[in-house]
């Protein structure tokens, strides 16, 4: 069986012109190669001002979930990275378009708004600029598209926006006018984020190449998948049956969900937060209980003080923790501490953060020594089948795409 394993993974590393020993050679001050086919390529792309991921799925299909950029100012907030000449919208595209520079056509195949938030969609504040249309003004998402096209662009709620309240702050009236001029003018498709579901973002290159590849939608709006087929629960009373002051915020009921190809599993859950166990106000335990065992779990909110609950941690037990932090508050020094403890949940963990403010190392204190890195885009590569990846950090300070360390092969479990 072993035998047979290793053989597969040679052929399978020399048809795809990588090897996972040419890969464990990358070593610092190189460029990290593009993406290749058979690989899945997941970036979290730091610019200092909020949360990005950029997905190369193994047959090219490609994938953004988030294109935060906060207009909150320091000392709130880091510097923007690699620096203030531009955007964050404007960074993250040229970002994706150089890893696209090797495929037939620049676009990106699905773009996931995981809810409505500045550093998850973009501020509209004063002196942003018009978007060429004049239709709408540039910040995160709306940016990223005036310079890469999209074809499906799927959110909590769509298309009325108006639960568990009407959206009426400016900056998510421009997203909604950007929607729908991108449906209206640009053919392109809009989805209500579909709890349950494993369809809702298909492979569209080579999907029967890659029957090992899912993405499972885990969680939105309150409903959380049941585990069984696409079925899913709510999880929250009606709405007609709680006080306004009592509604689930934005944060709780973000959108999850779970990546999976051949072994390897990665969890993303935006920032929902857990609460008193047991009740609905607890997103967080229910959403981890169905997710099971993933090998990366990209930090729930940040890592702030009211998500990575034990209950959490303890059923999802990642070998890796990503923690996009953009705050002074991006980890709570409580919750690092639980990420990183053995009472949480056994075996070796590696923890790696996009930015770790002088202030938030001052409060963690020596605890900065258990990070493998604290300042970068952080980048998985997983090998074809998906047995085994490696992450790499690449330079933020400055637009080179070097590699500052290199951590693996990690095999997947």
């Amino acid at each position: 069986m072993r035998k047979a394993l290793t053989i597969r993974i040679l052929f399978l590393s020399l048809f795809c012109g990588f090897s996972l020993s040419g890969l464990s050679q990358l070593k610092v001050g190189d460029q990290l190669p593009l993406w290749k086919e058979g690989y899945l390529d997941i970036h979290h792309i730091n610019t200092g001002k909020g949360e990005c991921a950029f997905f190369m799925l193994p047959d090219g299909t490609t994938l953004l979930v988030d294109a935060g950029a906060t207009a909150r100012p320091k000392p709130r907030v880091t510097d923007p990275k690699p620096d203030g000449s531009r955007t964050p919208g404007e960074w993250i595209a040229r970002y994706i378009l150089h890893y696209l520079e090797n495929r037939p056509v620049r676009k990106l195949d699905y773009v996931l708004l995981t809810h409505f938030h500045d550093d998850h969609i973009g501020e509209s504040h004063e002196g942003a600029k018009m978007a060429k249309n004049g239709a709408y003004t540039l910040s995160g998402i709306t940016e990223v598209a005036e310079h890469i096209p999209f074809g499906k662009l799927v959110d909590r709620g769509w298309p009325g926006y108006d639960w568990p309240t009407p959206q009426n702050a400016p900056y998510i009236q421009n997203y909604i006018q950007f929607v729908k001029w991108s449906i209206e003018k640009n053919d392109v498709v809009a989805e209500q984020f579909r709890t349950g579901d494993n369809r809702q973002f298909s492979l569209l290159r080579n999907p029967g190449k890659f029957p090992e590849f899912e993405i499972r939608n885990i969680a939105a709006n309150g409903h959380i998948w049941t585990g069984v087929g696409n079925n899913e629960r709510n999880h929250i009373p009606d709405i007609e049956e709680l006080d306004p002051a009592d509604y689930p915020g934005e944060n709780a009921i973000s959108t999850a969900f779970r990546l999976s190809y051949g072994k390897f599993d990665y969890f993303n859950g935006a920032d929902i937060t857990f609460g008193t166990p047991g009740t609905w106000k607890d997103i967080e335990t229910p959403v981890g209980l169905v997710t099971g065992p993933v090998e990366v779990c990209l930090a729930n909110h940040h890592a702030h003080f009211d998500a990575m609950g034990a209950l959490f941690l303890q059923a999802v037990r990642p070998r890796i923790h990503i923690i996009q932090s953009w705050a002074p508050s991006h980890p709570a020094a409580s919750v690092l501490a639980r990420m990183m403890s053995k009472w949480s949940y056994p075996g070796p963990r590696d923890v790696f953060i996009t930015n770790m403010m002088e202030e938030t190392h001052v409060v963690v204190g020596t605890r900065i020594d258990e990070m493998k890195s604290t300042q970068g885009h952080i980048v998985i590569r997983v090998q074809p089948g998906g047995d085994n990846f490696m992450i790499y950090i690449l330079d933020d300070s400055e637009e080179n795409f070097k590699i500052k360390t290199v951590h693996g092969p990690y095999a997947c479990e």
